[in-house]
């Protein structure tokens, strides 16, 4: 099979079946060949076809530090990414080596991570993994004795936090890959890192795969049949999952502890893997997953028991285990609320303004201008129901609102004077009708 933007167009729109209308393409541009054959079909794209021409593309590329070239390589993106006329931002991460994982696990949970934390409601983020990275994956999470979600490889589309990601290139060969830069003339980075054979997927790619190509020139392709019929396996996995957690509440980001207890550790185990992929979180390792089984969930009510591994985190308040990311955003420095949209940071969602027939903010508050911030203490509130104003910090216990959040609330005040709490109370003296409603897109959970 050739590769061309024609061919990608046309497994995007198949994605929107599931991911719906994507607002950004986030390309995870390394420079390598693959994305960067990935990234210019998509600049391009608009040229050969209109369906994506009102898409705007961003290209992240991930300095992992790990190289003594890796800064190098960053400018190197980023003029390629300019030669392409797309958008383009670098971001540093601290790689955990320290995680148990192995390095090359432990680099991907950093850049997941990172790419995460990128992510608009709706973003598409794009991978260009290809048909012998899905081998390469295959033959990895079986040796590693990965479950069926391991051994189904690596998928095409799922959710990733606010936004999905997609893998439009797994059905292409690398071959074709190639063939389309050398066509089209381009020039990538080459990894020296990437012909280690101590790291287990180069020990596949260049010492085993070849090998078995060599007696199954369709290796790759059976394989991929081998994780089609084991991600049929995942899918039922996948089914029950929802069915137990619909019998929890249908809330990804906190289960119920009485009732996690009334399953099977088995069900424990595969209701939380899921929900935590929902949500766009890493999964934990087997001795990670057994940690949550014996000491989180098992803890004593009043305890704050704590799970947490590169990319996630998971949390016991009262009866309620919870799913976060691995780092919430530090608190809510002081800042004008432009336009409708504001962004609170990693794993605490977004803010938005919408008007609304209803009673909500009053439009001339908000045309006067808002400030978010978070709490300092001291706070005051008086709500529609009271005659007084009431203390922040004592509304926030008798709501049940978890510790670990209470100081990440957004407040929006008009000066000096508290308007509304997140989505959760308004002021009194602060309501209209009709309004300005306040939605908290991607909300952690408070209760």
């Amino acid at each position: 099979m050739s590769f061309s933007a024609a061919i990608l167009a046309d497994q995007l729109v198949e994605f929107e079946d599931t991911a719906g209308r994507p607002t950004r393409f986030v390309v995870a541009f390394s420079g390598g060949l693959d994305s960067t054959v990935l990234t210019h079909i998509l600049s391009t794209l608009s040229d050969h076809d209109k369906r994506y021409s009102d898409v705007p593309i961003i290209a992240i590329h991930i300095d992992h530090g790990m190289q003594k070239d890796s800064a190098d390589w960053g400018e190197q993106c980023a003029a390629m990414a300019a030669s392409f006329d797309i958008e383009f931002k670098s971001l540093p991460v601290n790689v955990q080596l320290e995680s148990g994982k192995g390095p090359e696990a432990s680099a991907r949970d950093a850049r997941y991570s990172a790419l995460h934390a990128e992510l608009h409601t709706d973003d598409w983020l794009i991978s260009a993994h290809h048909r012998e990275d899905q081998a390469e994956t295959l033959l990895l999470n079986l040796i590693r004795g990965s479950g069926p979600a391991g051994v189904a490889g690596i998928g095409s589309v799922r959710r990733f936090g606010p936004g999905w990601l997609v893998r439009p290139m797994l059905n292409i060969d690398r071959a074709d890959i190639l063939q389309y830069a050398t066509n089209a003339g381009l020039t990538w980075l080459e990894d020296p890192s990437n012909a280690d054979r101590r790291f287990d997927r180069n020990f596949l790619r260049h010492e085993i795969l070849p090998r078995l190509k060599s007696r199954w020139p369709d290796i790759a392709a059976r394989l991929q049949r081998s994780a089609g019929h084991a991600g049929e396996a995942s899918a039922l996995l996948v089914d029950l999952a929802k069915i137990d957690l619909e019998a929890l509440g249908s809330n990804n980001a906190r289960l119920p502890i009485d009732g996690l207890t009334q399953l099977s550790a088995a069900r424990q185990r595969n209701v939380i893997r899921f929900a935590l992929r929902e949500l766009g979180l890493s999964t934990p390792t087997a001795v990670q997953l057994e940690r949550i089984l014996s000491e989180v969930i098992p803890a004593r009510a009043d305890a704050k028991p704590l799970v947490s591994w590169p990319g996630a985190s998971v949390r016991r308040y009262r009866n309620g285990l919870y799913l976060l990311p691995a780092k919430l955003a530090d608190l809510i420095e002081p800042a004008p609320v432009d336009g409708k949209e504001f962004q609170l940071g990693a794993g605490l969602g977004t803010l938005r303004l919408e008007s609304t027939t209803d009673s909500g903010l009053s439009r001339a508050l908000v045309d006067a201008g808002l400030i978010v911030r978070s709490r300092v203490g001291g706070e005051e509130i008086r709500l529609q129901d009271q005659l007084h104003t009431s203390k922040l910090k004592k509304l926030l216990q008798e709501e049940g609102v978890v510790p670990w959040m209470r100081d990440r609330l957004p407040l929006l005040y008009s000066g000096d004077r508290l308007l509304a709490v997140g989505d959760l109370w308004l002021a009194a003296d602060a309501v209209a009708t009709p309004g300005v409603s306040i939605r908290w897109i991607d909300r952690p959970a408070l209760h």
